[in-house]
């Protein structure tokens, strides 16, 4: 994998990113169309008595004369701000697939909108991003301290150009990361249109998931010479399913950072389970390729026919999570225990 994919670029987008991230905290925290500006607010959503403040996850305090309206964000940030109704100027990270459609990763922002940054890991360009003339830089966290696919080689030069807010997902819930987002959006002037009844549709589906409590669910990636079981604790979306209910396979060990376990493809059957949630994204492995492994394609949940798809970056917002429970609902409402 190459640069985090559960968190993610081949996992996290990649075990390698993981890795990355997880090596360069060791050695020290490192640190379109405009949003439409509106009252400002501080980080708990109060109006402030002039310009905007915002406390990040870092306990970094951002203080600005007004609110800012030109804001890039990290493609997973872009899209639950999109979804909020902040329209940022910039992406960087997967937002655009080779035949030029859109990363999943993107959610709904339109990338014909935004000016690309980079598309892969460890690819940010520097002088379009000061060309953009940004007030805010947004990205999401897997260590705390190393803002997601901002390259270590020009972060202290990033930096400079405009102020940065970090979001924190590990050992978080969705719900949590969620609410992030919203004060974020929030604090920005965002109109939030939509919101209340996309966060009562991921209210009901959430619900739904109780139901289920008796499947034994695996939430896997796979890579071309790996396969990688995920570590319920450490991702936002998979606490908020164990929180509501469901019953989703634990690794017995755990890789350096405690993301997932990585087994070869001849131990993929190392763990029992009804179900298989099988990562989305661009860089893993799809369900053909999967099936080409014997192990793999031997597994019950397999041979039953309960392998469905994670969404394994959905959008932090209510809209991006609405979907994606809504869908898994209706897949696990197919399944029955094997045992």
């Amino acid at each position: 994998m190459s640069g985090p994919v559960l968190p993610r670029r081949g996992f996290l987008a990649g075990a390698a990113g993981i890795a990355a991230a997880l090596t360069l905290a060791a050695c020290g925290e490192g640190g379109g169309t405009e949003a439409a500006p509106a009252s400002s607010t501080g980080a708990s959503g109060a109006p402030s008595a002039q310009g905007w403040t915002f406390t990040d996850d870092r306990g970094k305090k951002i203080d600005l004369p007004k609110v800012p309206t030109r804001i890039v964000a990290q493609v997973g940030a872009a899209a639950a701000l999109w979804d909020f109704g902040v329209r940022p100027v910039g992406v960087f990270g997967p937002h655009k697939l080779a035949d030029g459609g859109k990363d999943p990763q993107v959610g709904n922002v339109d990338i014909t909108k935004v000016t690309g940054l980079g598309n892969v890991w460890d690819e940010f360009n520097v002088e379009q991003y000061i060309a953009l003339q940004p007030d805010l830089l947004v990205s999401s966290m897997y260590v705390k301290g190393t803002l997601w696919y901002v390259p270590e080689k020009s972060k202290d030069t990033i930096e400079q150009v405009a102020p940065t807010v970090g979001v924190m997902l590990t050992g978080k819930s969705a719900t949590e990361v969620i609410g992030t987002y919203e004060r974020l959006a929030q604090s920005l002037g965002a109109d939030m249109a939509g919101v209340p009844e996309a966060k009562a549709r991921m209210e009901a589906a959430t619900k739904k998931l109780a139901d289920f409590k008796d499947l034994r669910v695996l939430m896997v990636s796979g890579g071309a010479d790996a396969f990688w079981v995920v570590n319920p604790p450490e991702y936002p979306d998979i606490v908020h399913l164990t929180n509501a209910g469901l019953n989703v396979v634990k690794p017995d060990k755990v890789d350096e950072g405690g993301f997932f376990q990585t087994l070869s493809w001849e131990n993929a059957d190392t763990y029992d389970a009804d179900v298989i949630l099988y990562d989305t994204r661009t860089q893993a492995l799809k369900p053909e390729e999967m099936m080409k492994k014997p192990t793999f394609a031997k597994l019950p949940a397999v041979k039953a026919g309960q392998l469905y798809p994670w969404a394994a970056e959905a959008p932090f917002s209510y809209h991006g999570y609405a979907d994606f429970l809504e869908d898994l609902v209706e897949n696990l409402a197919k399944a029955k225990p094997l045992k």
